[in-house]
């Protein structure tokens, strides 16, 4: 994996939102669109990328990462099935700067990878945009990385399926398919269901049941 962070079990489960939040900021945008993916029919970008029974990394283990960019680059994807705490959105938005922010709800937070956990995204379905955004795979789920989205999101303007999401899991060039060629990893078209609807517990017991590829 590209830069990991040694994380200890409670840490990953753990995401400081006051901290996370006022680091909310956009991956550059170059870094995860994929103008060559569409055209290259071995890309994942669009994939669940599912931890085979035997992954031997424990910060993997059972692990479904929506796949937002494969291409001879690397690879970057999103976590979908950790979930760490929830937090409320007044506190959120007091946390990136809005002192008066006073909202009702809360929101659930997901631990998205090892790679800078401090690094905020959101996950959510393609009726909402940002001149940030990015379409994933087909362009049925997006992904927005910017305060403004949880300033939406709190005004009840943002987006109608989401997942809030720290850090990432990334791969350089190769090691992804390094990783595949010893079996760590299985595919499987994603699925705003799983992404969005399923219960956290079963979405890597649905994924499996997916595959459609063995890797």
């Amino acid at each position: 994996m590209l830069n990991h962070m040694i994380l200890s079990t409670g840490s990953k489960r753990r995401v400081c939102a006051a901290i996370a939040l006022s680091l909310l900021a956009a991956l550059p945008v170059a870094a995860v669109q994929q103008p060559d993916a569409a055209h290259d029919d071995k890309s994942l970008a669009g994939q669940f990328l599912i931890a085979a029974p035997t992954m031997g990394d424990p910060r993997f283990s059972q692990s479904v990462i929506l796949m937002v960019k494969h291409d001879k680059s690397g690879a970057f994807g999103l976590i979908i099935n950790r979930p760490s705490e929830e937090r409320s959105l007044s506190e959120l938005l007091k946390s990136i700067g809005e002192p008066d922010a006073d909202v009702p709800g809360s929101v659930q937070l997901y631990v998205g990878g090892p790679v800078q956990p401090k690094l905020g995204f959101v996950v959510h379905s393609a009726e909402y945009r940002r001149p940030e955004t990015v379409a994933i795979g087909a362009g049925h789920v997006a992904m927005t990385a910017s305060r403004e989205i949880m300033q939406d999101i709190a005004q009840g303007k943002g987006p109608k399926r989401k997942l809030v999401i720290f850090g990432y899991s990334g791969w350089g060039p190769g090691q992804l398919e390094n990783e595949m060629s010893r079996g760590d990893w299985f595919t499987a078209p994603a699925e705003n269901k799983l992404i969005f609807d399923e219960d956290r517990d079963k979405v890597w017991d649905s994924a499996m049941a997916r595959r459609t590829r063995d890797l």
